[in-house]
């Protein structure tokens, strides 16, 4: 009886050893991306700090970076994963806050759950995209338009 406790026990240590190894390395790629977001917003921005990550995979794929310069005025950085495209900086109070966007999807959606909230950039306008599931559980993505505030596009009942 000891014998099977003791390699039960030994078992799940690998296991959970094993898991966690591998959730390590799921995640490496995106933390490489994160380290060389930061990077390149703190060379074209002039970031000082760094406050929020995003990766955005829309119709293209962007590094997002929230952080404050040197004069502490915080800025959004939108870093194209092609390296030729240009990199967008924007000054946050320029546009709405993950928290305003957080608002107008539960005025005008009343979702059940938001899943995520993400900055991102489509057909060169900076969005927010918010994913939520709505009271018949259907995932759903709404877009705000970073700098006015409006609806941009609906993605609905997936």
């Amino acid at each position: 009886m000891k014998k099977w406790i003791i390699s039960m026990i030994l078992l799940l240590v690998v296991l959970t050893g094993f898991s966690i190894f591998i959730y390590i390395e799921a995640r490496k790629p995106i933390q490489d991306a994160e380290i060389l977001a930061v990077q390149k917003a703190k060379e074209v921005a002039g970031l000082q700090t760094t406050d929020k990550f995003y990766l955005y995979h829309g119709t293209e794929t962007y590094f997002v970076v929230i952080g404050d310069d040197k004069k502490k005025e915080k800025k959004v950085v939108w870093i194209p994963e092609k390296a030729d495209e240009e990199v967008i900086v924007k000054s946050y109070n320029k546009g709405i806050s993950e928290e305003q966007a957080r608002k107008k999807l539960q005025a005008e959606k009343k979702p059940k759950e938001i899943l995520g909230i993400h900055l991102g950039i489509e057909k060169n306008i900076p969005i927010w995209e918010i994913s939520y599931l709505d009271k018949n559980e259907r995932l759903n993505y709404y877009y705000i338009d970073f700098a006015s505030g409006d609806w941009w596009r609906k993605i609905e009942n997936l």
